[in-house]
């Protein structure tokens, strides 16, 4: 059953409200006494708008001051009137000079008067005050404007600032009744601009937004038999049963909700864009400073990304995403009119997607922006992103109930991206540890892939939303062209995202047993750091109160337990023949040549990767040494394959560091054969590989003689500028821990302190200068932070207390600590 025509329900109660106050008023103030009186409708009840229990706004008018008094008594045999006739009333007594003079202490008076009706009294009295409330409203506008956006925008911060809510306010919530009434005020107050009347005419018309949301809030107050305006999942079965022409299923028909929402929501932010870009501020002067970042392809005005020409950005899918990658860069949404443009052209960007997909590099570049949440909301908002990743049509605007979650799967998989987005660029009190973990992360577009993709299956396979994500993925990522290291990466991910929260809330992590279980599931220190970072990303998300301090704590607790763990499985954990498969006619030339190496190494390399080793395993055999450089990315990557010998991981620090080279991650180990793998990325700060290929052959060259002794390390340094030494107000102390516990026959040292170049250099060679062997490496930079790890022993086993005593000092002193 279809439910009463809304506007026969607001215009039924709107004349019998006005019947039943022209009739008190006439009982009451008509005759009583001479001075003149108006009885007004104002706000909801002046434009008509009296929904079923909607309060009622009056303004009782009187010419002078000086006869307010005299309405007072029939003022409250009036009011008792409608109340007992089961009306709430909302009143206020006034004079025209009253409204007249500004009121920034109540604006609210000002907006209710925009929408003024006369109901019963003095003609000639109202007749003057309408005609002199223009020039009022001319004059305060400026003020008036200034604070009704500052109350929308309050309004719109409660909601978080989204219409995608899984219980929504119809009057209340962005998107709501509110603002077409926001749109309404404004055309009043901008009448020169059409845009508004526009807009108006969009979302009032027939089969409309305002349609749609009158049938929603009379529907909510004739159930409730009150001011309900709240959408619960209870009213959103009923009204998707009662609403339609048709009874429809409740999540299809919230969808049709959220439609209509969104577009409100749009027309509102763009008449408030225009309305505070009625100001001369600093803020222009920054707006106009930014308007320099433009490019050939697009221009910045106002805050709002433009297209310069048509079409400039629908040729192709790159073109595409490449304006979306700008927006991501800047913090920047598109201008409405690219907006309308882009929405034009879908079905050409559909099918450019569909024909010619995007390069992963085009991917990577946008996830990889500061801003990749406010571009991913952009594509959201003009379709692209479902023309480009067909799977996210199943969760667009989808509801999904319970009681924890506060936002539709769309928006809260759009939410969990901007809080890694709003990690990485500040801290607030117990983030800190979590800020240092963000920027550790050097594969910061797969774990926004990851959070992009990771509940998909919530609009395939509802019952195990996990095995519909990682399905969906597949697909994605495959279209995408993601690197198969970046594929595994991704999938990983989603399969444990709700790993580390099971873990906080369902075991006992004083208990090492946890630990081991942790490590069994997350392998390596890389998926461990993004897998956390996903889990505070996707806990923040779920509603803004769900990351309690407790919660934060315990999830740093269980990252914590898993990197000790992993940590000491570096040197005790090694690969042995059970792991490999005996009927691989290769297994047996692999097995020999990784028998005994780290198993973290088997678990962070592809089998082509291992192959390729092997090849330059043998290689070193023939020739004493196999050394390789690649370009990986933004780093260089350089590969030494040799047999055991005191110094090598200092040496190999030591020609990169001679070649004006920053070592920014690498890895050192050896198989039970006691062949070496070095593995070190680097960066070329002076770009001198790039402006010279030739330097990377004497490079290399310069690698391969250190190893065989025929070139000293010592002579290389000695040529270079020595390196910039730490200041005395250096903001991170060198600190080195020791750890004989980590470990059955090596000694764990932690080093964290400021990078400079060559100083791994000094470290490695503190480390030998002590007699010590480095068993295993692990180095990582975060910004200018050194975060390195060595199992070393001594003599074939751990240091004893003096040698600990002793080295911790030399590293000090190596890392500028005196």
């Amino acid at each position: 059953m279809r439910e009463q025509d809304p506007y026969q329900l607001l215009r039924g109660r709107t004349e019998s409200v006005d019947s039943l106050v022209r009739s008190a008023a006439l009982e009451y103030f008509k005759g009583k006494f001479n001075p003149p009186y108006v009885m007004a409708a104002v706000g909801g009840y002046g434009r008509r708008e009296l929904f079923p229990y909607s309060d009622v706004d009056l303004l009782v008018l009187t010419a002078n001051e000086s006869d307010v008094p005299a309405f007072r008594e029939p003022l409250s045999e009036f009011l008792r009137v409608l109340w007992d006739a089961g009306l709430r009333i909302s009143h206020s007594v006034r004079t025209p000079s009253e409204c007249y003079r500004l009121h920034e202490d109540n604006i609210e008076l000002h907006i209710s008067l925009l929408d003024l009706r006369f109901i019963e009294g003095d003609e000639e009295l109202f007749r003057r005050f309408s005609q002199g409330l223009p020039e009022s409203f001319r004059r305060h506008a400026p003020v008036i404007l200034r604070h009704l956006v500052s109350l929308t925008r309050n309004r719109h911060s409660k909601y978080n600032n989204t219409p995608y809510h899984l219980e929504p306010n119809v009057k209340e919530s962005p998107g709501g009744i509110r603002d077409i009434h926001l749109l309404r005020w404004l055309s009043q107050l901008l009448p020169q601009q059409e845009f508004l009347g526009e807009s108006l005419a969009e979302l009032t018309g027939k089969d409309s937004a305002q349609d749609f949301l009158f049938a929603v809030r009379c529907f909510l107050h004739n159930s409730a038999k009150r001011d309900a305006n709240l959408l619960t999942f209870d009213m959103q079965d009923e009204a998707a049963r009662v609403l339609p022409t048709e009874p429809t299923e409740p999540e299809e028909w919230m969808r049709m909700y959220f439609k209509h929402a969104r577009r409100v929501y749009q027309c509102s932010l763009r008449a408030l864009e225009y309305a505070e870009g009625q100001d001369t501020s600093l803020l222009r002067q920054f707006r106009d400073w930014r308007n320099r970042l433009s490019t050939p392809e697009f221009t910045i005005s106002r805050e709002r990304v433009f297209l310069r020409s048509p079409g400039v950005t629908l040729r192709s899918a790159d073109a595409v995403l490449q304006l979306f990658s700008f927006a991501g860069r800047h913090g920047l949404q598109l201008s409405w009119d690219a907006q309308r443009r882009i929405r034009q052209e879908i079905r050409q960007i559909s099918e450019s997607f569909r024909k010619q997909p995007p390069s992963w590099n085009a991917w990577r570049d946008l996830f990889g922006q500061p801003h990749t949440a406010l571009a991913l909301a952009e594509m959201q908002e003009t379709g692209v992103l479902t023309a480009a990743i067909s799977p996210w049509q199943s969760i667009d605007s989808l509801v999904v109930r319970d009681f924890y979650h506060r936002y539709t799967v769309d928006e809260h998989t759009l939410v969990a991206i901007g809080v890694i987005d709003q990690l990485l660029a500040a801290t607030n009190g117990g983030q800190q540890r979590f800020h240092e973990l963000a920027l550790e992360e050097d594969q910061l577009p797969l774990l926004r892939l990851a959070l992009l993709l990771h509940d998909l299956g919530k609009g395939i396979t509802p019952g195990d939303h996990i095995q519909g994500s990682l399905s969906a993925a597949r697909q994605v990522t495959q279209i995408m062209g993601t690197p198969q290291e970046g594929q595994t990466a991704v999938l990983f991910l989603i399969e444990r995202h709700l790993d580390l929260s099971l873990i906080m809330n369902g075991r006992d992590l004083e208990d090492p047993a946890t630990a081991r279980f942790l490590t069994s599931q997350v392998p390596t220190q890389e998926d461990l750091r993004r897998l956390t970072l996903l889990t505070y990303a996707d806990i923040s998300a779920v509603n803004p109160t769900a990351m309690t301090p407790w919660r934060l704590e315990q999830l740093w607790r269980v990252y914590a337990l898993g990197l000790e763990q992993l940590t000491r499985e570096l040197a005790s954990d090694r690969i042995h023949e059970e792991l490999f498969d005996g009927n691989d006619p290769s297994s047996e030339r692999t097995l020999a040549f990784l028998d005994g190496f780290p198993k973290r190494y088997a678990r962070t390399h592809s089998r082509e990767q291992i192959e390729h080793h092997l090849q330059l395993a043998v290689q070193s055999k023939k020739e004493g040494v196999a050394v390789e450089i690649s370009q990986e990315g933004g780093v260089y990557l350089i590969t030494v394959l040799t047999h055991d010998k005191p110094g090598l991981f200092a040496s190999l620090c030591g020609v990169l560091a001679s070649f004006g080279m920053n070592i920014v991650k690498g890895e050192a180990s050896s198989n039970a054969e006691s062949c070496i793998l070095d593995l070190i990325r680097f960066t070329d700060p002076l770009y001198t590989l790039e402006l010279n290929p030739e330097e990377v052959n004497r490079l290399q060259w310069t690698v391969e003689c250190v190893v065989r002794g025929s070139v000293q390390v010592s002579d290389l340094l000695r040529r270079r500028r020595p390196a910039r030494r730490l200041a005395n107000d250096a903001t991170i102390v060198p600190c080195v821990r020791f750890n004989n516990e980590a470990s059955d026959h090596a000694t764990l040292i932690d080093f964290v302190g400021e990078d400079r170049p060559g100083l791994l250099y000094d470290l490695a060679s503190a480390i030998s200068a002590a007699g010590c062997n480095l068993e295993v490496a692990m180095i990582d930079t975060e910004a200018h932070k050194a975060i390195d790890v060595f199992y070393v022993t001594r003599n074939g086993g751990k240091l004893e207390e003096n040698e600990v005593e002793q080295l911790r000092a030399n590293l000090l002193r190596a890392a500028g600590q005196t």
